[in-house]
């Protein structure tokens, strides 16, 4: 679907995807409304305009629009500043864009969602964006006499999303008695029986962190009564950007100079060449939903794996992969500890100060008996120490009492005796591996605790400034101090993320690009033994 922004010469609309943060979210104690999904989620859907401007509104309380006055900062155009034209302590905004829908969808113009702002309110309206010529404007009401409300250029002024015209006239709505659909009371009530349980605990053992002080259900779609969570579940939105205005013909326009195509060597056109090749094989394949996003899927078989996932690399989560590991229900740290006692292990340490740890991992290689190694990662979160699957052959003796607790997957991976049982992660909240990608299929399975991966095509590369071997020059696409201006490509990145559960398995395909953070304690396997070939890595090109 495309919503399309036509503007005039001299029209310089600020228009953004919305963020879900908020500075009063922020400002709370634990930064606790972030908790309520339905929240964020709102926060994000759909554009914000942004001020071309910073100014002051005040209104005496009188009933004219001139009782409200508007100052600008110096510098402010004329058809930027905002006018009082319906009274009672109004003023409107002209918005600089004539938008478009698609057949049968308005626009909903309001202000920022959960964005309270005090001595103004925002005014709502929806516009027949389908047909109208018309532009819109964006109208406040300023509620407090006296009271000076003041907009800094950029701020958002207003926030706007497409919805279908008629469809709010065809809903039925109903009252019913909840005994008309056992189904949906069976939930609620194993729900709230889970709420009062987890709340009590909570009371009871006063969690330290944050996370572990709420359920996190409805966040993450799961049902109360366990499995996968809803397929189509959202817990964050990302919105496109507007592509860049077409530049609008002057007036006169001057006769077109032309201009020779620059010249370029054989290796330089065959780059380019890939480059437009992968950009617009991702471009077209994401125009479908079902083409671009990461699905969930329980009960595969081998052929539908290797059909549907394994042969095409694409990335698909195995919901109930490993359901029947005994792993899954006892590899607690307690547990781990019994079981291995003080056999001494690799891991790799003093992580945090160096950032090229990943890299740099035969400098990190450090030993300790595994209790000693699982009280250290209990008793502190972050990057410093993590038991990875750089440390399993050196593990393998030491971790060989965990064997018993794994299972198969029959007609996926190759089980024959001698093949290597998976390569073991072990870390506490926090731990994180830096953009890369592998040179061979990976199967990542999730035994306990959370990861957060966000994941990029390998037709992103050209994009991703890929330096060295299977790294990028860039670590952490999500750090808030990245420098765009010097990796200008990146912004045209198209990324995906999941969060991949306890008893979830996550296919990432060779040449895929990844990064993981772990958001709770967290175990993990990666295999790479699959039944069918997976030998990339032999023809690399060395670098």
């Amino acid at each position: 679907m495309d919503l399309k922004c036509f503007v005039f010469p001299g029209w310089e609309p600020r228009i953004v995807p919305a963020s879900s943060k908020r500075g009063w979210m922020d400002a709370a104690p634990e930064a606790f409304p972030y908790r309520c999904l339905p929240l964020g989620i709102a926060n994000s859907y759909g554009w914000d305009i942004l001020s071309p401007c910073g100014f002051e509104a005040e209104w005496n309380g009188g009933i004219a629009p001139e009782d409200v006055v508007v100052r600008p900062d110096p510098g402010a155009r004329d058809h930027e500043v905002p006018v009082a034209l319906f009274g009672l302590g109004t003023f409107t905004i002209h918005i600089q864009g004539l938008f478009r829908t698609p057949p049968g969808w308005n626009m909903l113009v309001s202000g920022p969602p959960n964005s309270p702002k005090d001595g103004i309110a925002p005014l709502s309206g929806i516009i027949e964006t389908d047909w109208s010529p018309y532009t819109f404007t964006m109208n406040w009401k300023l509620t407090r006499p006296g009271h000076v409300v003041r907009f800094e250029e950029n701020e958002v002024i207003a926030h706007i999303f497409p919805i279908e015209r008629k469809v709010i006239e065809t809903i039925t709505p109903r009252v019913l008695s909840i005994n008309e659909d056992p189904d949906l009371k069976a939930s609620f009530e194993a729900w709230s029986r889970s709420r009062d349980a987890f709340q009590q605990h909570v009371r009871e053992t006063a969690p330290e962190k944050p996370s572990d002080k709420w359920q996190k259900l409805y966040y993450r779609g799961l049902p109360p009564e366990g499995g996968c969570p809803f397929a189509e579940h959202q817990s964050k939105l990302r919105l496109h950007e507007f592509a860049d205005a077409i530049p609008v013909e002057p007036a006169r326009p001057a006769e077109p100079v032309p201009v020779a195509p620059p010249e370029r060597s054989e290796a330089d056109w065959k780059i380019a060449k890939y480059e437009w090749l992968f950009e617009t094989m991702e471009r077209q394949r994401a125009l479908s939903s079902a083409a671009s996003d990461i699905f969930r899927v329980s009960g595969i078989t081998g052929d539908e794996f290797l059909d549907n996932f394994y042969a095409p690399g694409r990335p698909v989560i195995l919901c109930d992969a490993i359901a029947d590991w005994p792993a899954l229900h006892t590899w607690t740290p307690r547990y781990l500890r019994e079981r291995i006692g003080s056999a001494v292990i690799s891991y790799q340490g003093a992580r945090q100060g160096n950032a090229r740890f990943e890299l740099d991992k035969d400098a990190h290689g450090r030993d300790m008996p595994f209790d000693a190694f699982i009280d250290l990662i209990t008793s502190s979160a972050g990057n410093d120490t993590y038991l990875t699957a750089y440390n399993a052959a050196r593990n393998a003796l030491a971790l060989a009492p965990l064997a018993p607790d794994l299972g198969a997957l029959e007609g996926i991976l190759d089980h024959r005796a001698g093949e290597n049982p998976g390569l073991i992660w072990i870390g506490p909240e926090g731990t994180f591996t830096p953009l890369h990608h592998d040179l061979t299929n990976n199967l990542l399975v999730q035994i306990a605790g959370r990861k957060r991966v966000i994941l990029a095509s390998p037709a992103e590369t050209p994009k991703l400034y890929n330096h060295l071997h299977v790294f990028s020059e860039i670590s952490d696409l999500t750090d808030p101090d990245l420098d765009l201006s010097a990796h200008p490509r990146l912004k045209d990145v198209r990324l995906l993320e999941v969060v991949i559960e306890p008893g979830e398995a996550l296919f990432l395909p060779i040449g895929w690009w990844h990064q993981v953070t772990a958001l709770d304690f967290s175990i993990s396997l990666t295999h790479t033994n699959f039944v069918w070939p997976n030998k990339g890595y032999a023809e690399h090109p060395a670098r």
